[in-house]
């Protein structure tokens, strides 16, 4: 299928802002972008008024976790982290298959409406009752949203006699968790250009794993050619010295789980010295603004870490710690949080033009991916448009491409596409019903006793 979309006002490319032009999808990919363009057999899109951007891509994210949003009695404001954890996990270990899927599937329906076209999820969460093909109803729920899906299967294999936070019948061995690793990766892993389905290996974070699932975490990852992603600095740096003698940044790259094949989530309370590593070993940071305002006991230094060349991505991270699943306000956030603490900072904000890539082209960096996060022929054709002719843009048309970080964006995206295929468009899912979707959801929802 080929879509010419006709007279937008701007394309944003990640590299230019191209006014007053067409641009033509064919297949998966973009074909080509300028003035006048004809297509005899494309569907033709009156674009007038529309903003063009390329789609986002999400570096961090729970799904399951949206089954737990809303809850007044797991507020972080009103509860130690400890006693946080208490109540949240046994929860998790409530969860069934159907709630993975459903939950999954309404991360993903949220991520599609409002412009993202890649995510990345970190699924940690393997209750013995679930079953072992959470990972695949994942993939499953992507499939049918029409998202490209990058797959972190996570493990704890840490009991909690031995300090983890997870209960142990989430506990895994490291055995269990590289077979079904290797598993996922046979079934599902295309390291192909415009691929729709990559598997990473995601230990969950080193306080709740044994070293030795990051040594062969790294083994594996590298034999197999996949992505490496834990939670790094994050409160857990102090934790790791008193075990291991050094911070996570120094324990983490001594097991070489770093490098231009491995991203961290977070990084909140990393060091300049720690920073500098990252820049060194070309190790990428998914910066998750949201959970910052109820549990980071910092603002993220970006700036920091944009001045020293640490590849930056955004993410959403879980409804855990941010209710909604919606990577476009996460721009916006970012931003803003980065100019609240800016008078006590050395290294200047960066543009918000730079929030912008941090969630196109940077996730897609993250993620290993030179195919998606630019507009441009021959890149996939991936993009969400925005109708400017609303009295909210009124006076912000002059640059769109600081338009969404800095004044952000209060509704849905007008059409979202994913590799050449329109996966949202005028309010609604071509081919699916929404309405349905929510209530299997809600019924899922029900099953449990949260």
């Amino acid at each position: 299928m080929a879509y010419l979309f006709k007279g937008c006002a701007a394309i944003v490319t990640g590299d230019a802002v191209i006014r007053n032009a067409d641009l033509l999808t064919e297949g998966p990919a973009i074909r080509a972008i300028g003035p006048g363009l004809a297509a005899p057999g494309a569907e033709v899109i009156d674009a007038s008024g529309w903003f063009l951007y390329p789609g986002l891509v999400n570096t961090h994210h729970h799904f399951f976790q949206c089954f737990v949003r809303n809850r007044v009695d797991l507020d972080w404001t009103k509860l130690s982290v400890i006693e946080w954890l208490d109540r949240i996990y046994p929860i998790f270990a409530r969860l069934n298959e159907e709630c993975f899927y459903h939950s999954s599937l309404t991360a993903l329906a949220e991520l599609a409406k409002h412009g993202c076209t890649t995510a990345f999820d970190h699924q940690y969460c393997f209750p013995r009752k679930a079953g072992t093909h959470i990972v695949d109803r994942q993939f499953e729920a992507a499939e049918k949203i029409g998202l490209r899906f990058h797959a972190g299967r996570g493990t704890n294999t840490l009991p909690r006699a031995e300090g983890s936070t997870i209960p142990d019948e989430m506990r895994e061995t490291t055995e269990e968790f590289l077979t079904d690793v290797e598993r996922l990766a046979g079934l599902y892993h295309d390291p192909a250009p415009f691929s729709m389905q990559q598997v990473v290996v995601a230990p969950c974070q080193p306080v709740n794993a044994y070293r030795e699932t990051f040594t062969e975490s790294v083994a594996l990852a590298r034999r197999l050619g996949l992505m490496l992603h834990t939670h790094v600095g994050e409160g857990e740096s102090e934790v790791i010295r008193a075990r291991h003698g050094m911070r996570t940044v120094e324990y983490l790259e001594d097991m070489g789980f770093c490098g231009p094949d491995t991203f961290y989530a977070h990084c909140w309370e990393l060091t300049g010295a720690e920073i500098a590593r990252l820049a060194a070993t070309g190790t990428g940071v998914s910066h998750c603004p949201e959970p910052v305002y109820l549990v980071g006991a910092e603002v993220t230094p970006i700036p920091a870490m944009a001045a020293q060349g640490v590849r930056i991505g955004l993410g959403c991270d879980g409804a855990a710690s941010n209710d909604n699943s919606n990577l476009m306000h996460c721009l916006h956030s970012a931003y803003m949080l980065q100019c609240l603490v800016a008078q006590t900072r050395a290294d200047p904000v960066p543009e918000p033009a730079a929030f912008l890539r941090y969630g196109t082209s940077g996730g897609a960096s993250l993620l290993g991916r030179s195919d998606i996060g630019r507009l441009a022929p021959g890149m996939a054709a991936d993009l969400f448009a925005i109708d400017s002719r609303r009295m909210d843009y009124v006076g912000t048309r002059h640059d769109p491409e600081s338009l969404i970080p800095r004044v952000g964006i209060g509704m849905a995206t007008d059409l979202t596409m994913v590799n050449g295929r329109i996966v949202w468009r005028d309010g609604a899912f071509p081919g699916l019903d929404e309405a349905q979707m929510a209530a299997e959801a809600e019924a899922a929802l029900a099953t449990i006793d949260i």
